[in-house]
């Protein structure tokens, strides 16, 4: 059977991270059959992985020498990988592909996370009443589980991710079958020839899009996200929503704009539209310097980055869209609900961010083939990179305590912001005035300092800092007692 990718993105490591990917040189059960449980218990929710037989592994775990299967070698090695993978428990099948590439067959078992984990296989294969292992995936080893991380595949056990869960209420009809077909000739997958003589249950089978139960073939959530023609109707508020706030929010215009329809859809034509009627650009000429520079109101790879992952985050079983906020100076973007527990206020205040489980493991799949969004926790380094090339101020990343939402937001050039921010400063009080002169002398300055040094009360201090972050005149960067302010 053809898998939903192919073997050249595989092997580039771009779209699918290293840890996602063993290589072996040949078939040998033992290792295998553990690895391909590891994936199929999924701990961290990234996807599952792959098993690629036929290539050398190497330590950096990248790949290593292409020798190749021995063509006669190709079919007792399928057949004896089938009955090998029936000592998982509970059942568990991969789906497999033979490839050619340089001139060399491949094999490649493709196990994404199973519905029904956490899954076992023998310590030892042949050897009767041998212990059984709920391997793991760590980086890029299969592993024996600890105590806790046992418990943990157990409290995974019923939580599958609402993105693989199985849509009750939707049926195939809903899932149009030249979506599918323009998917699989973008990522190029050997399985778009195939699918103009298949049915589409067959499609969906082949990319672990439908129940496994031939009696009920309903497709799960990440179908009808990708490709149904209206998600909404079965997944309420599955939809970005932007509004425009062109006179500032006590203005009297208002522009809304939703963006519907499959996930790839709604984050090409919002983008499309960010670009076409947000967008600017300005050209300067500087007497020192032999070429002009070129700043970008707002970049537009930090918007696209910030806009992909609020769709790859977002939980879809929360009836809120994602929300896109454009004010005079900045821009919002609001997924629902928050980031896991594992990331701190202080790590967004700091980007100082790793997220060890993802919350849609299927559509950060789909996304990345589109390469629509990259590799694990790689976003917030990509979102600095853009804004620091472009010369713009430093972005806001918050969630509140209770994890009901994350805002991100990206604040306009400082060039496109004068003329407001030259309005706003001539109305500052004295004592903000003042204020401001401190943190130019020192950035590291406390509101203990400040209340000090201008007489006024700490509670006045930390309200006149508030009002001045609001107001986009300063920032914060990191925590209150190692951070410090930036005058943007």
């Amino acid at each position: 059977m053809a898998l939903p990718t192919n073997i050249k993105t595989i092997l580039s490591g771009n779209i699918i991270e290293w840890a996602r990917i063993e290589f072996k040189e040949s078939w040998n059960p033992e290792t295998a059959l553990k690895t391909i449980c590891a994936f199929a218990n999924d701990l961290d929710n990234w996807g599952g992985g792959y098993l690629v037989l036929g290539i050398k592994d190497s330590p950096s775990g990248e790949p290593g020498d292409i020798v190749g299967i021995q063509r006669e070698k190709i079919d007792s090695t399928l057949k004896d990988l089938v009955n090998k993978c029936k000592l998982i428990q509970p059942d568990y099948m991969p789906i497999t592909e033979v490839v050619e590439y340089e001139g060399k067959l491949l094999i490649v078992v493709w196990a994404p996370g199973g519905a029904v984990r956490p899954y076992s296989s023998p310590k030892t294969i042949g050897k009767l009443n041998s212990s059984r292992i709920y391997y793991i995936r760590k980086m890029a080893s299969t592993l024996s589980p600890t105590e806790e991380e046992i418990s943990d595949l157990f409290a995974l056990s019923n939580n599958v991710p609402f993105d693989d869960r199985v849509n009750h209420e939707a049926s195939l009809i809903d899932i149009n079958k030249e979506l599918l077909q323009k998917y699989l000739r973008d990522v190029n997958s050997s399985l778009y020839e195939a699918s103009f003589t298949m049915p589409t249950e067959d499609i969906c089978k082949a990319m672990n899009l439908i129940s496994t139960l031939p009696e009920y073939p309903k497709p799960k959530n990440v179908g009808i996200l990708f490709f149904s023609n209206n998600p909404e109707r079965y997944l309420p508020y599955a939809r970005i929503e932007l509004v425009e706030f062109p006179e500032g929010l006590g203005g009297n215009v208002i522009n809304e704009r939703y963006f519907t329809g499959p996930l790839q859809n709604q984050i090409e034509d919002c983008l499309s539209y960010l670009n076409n009627r947000v967008i600017e650009n300005v050209i300067i000429k500087r007497e020192d310097k032999p070429q002009a520079e070129r700043y970008y109101n707002y970049p537009m790879v930090a918007l696209k980055e910030v806009v992909a992952n609020a769709v790859y985050h977002k939980g879809y079983d929360v009836r809120e869209p994602i929300e896109i906020r454009i004010h005079r100076d900045r821009i919002e973007v609001v997924s629902y609900p928050g980031p896991d527990r594992s990331i701190t206020e202080e790590g967004l205040s700091t980007y100082n961010v790793f997220n060890r489980r993802y919350r849609n493991r299927r559509i950060g799949e789909f996304l990345k083939e589109l390469h629509i969004t990259e590799g694990r926790n790689t976003g917030f380094s990509k979102i600095l990179a853009s804004l620091k090339a472009n010369g713009s101020p430093l972005p806001r990343f918050e969630t509140d305590s209770e994890r009901l939402s994350f805002s991100a937001t990206i604040y306009i050039h400082p060039y496109f912001n004068k003329k407001n921010t030259k309005s706003i400063v001539s109305k500052l009080s004295e004592n903000k005035r003042k204020l401001i002169k401190e943190i130019r002398n020192n950035s590291a300055i406390t509101a203990n300092e400040l209340s000090l040094r201008l007489d006024l009360s700490v509670a006045t201090i930390n309200r006149l800092l508030q009002q001045l972050k609001s107001d986009n005149i300063i920032s914060r960067v990191g925590s209150n007692k190692s951070g410090f302010w930036i005058i943007n």
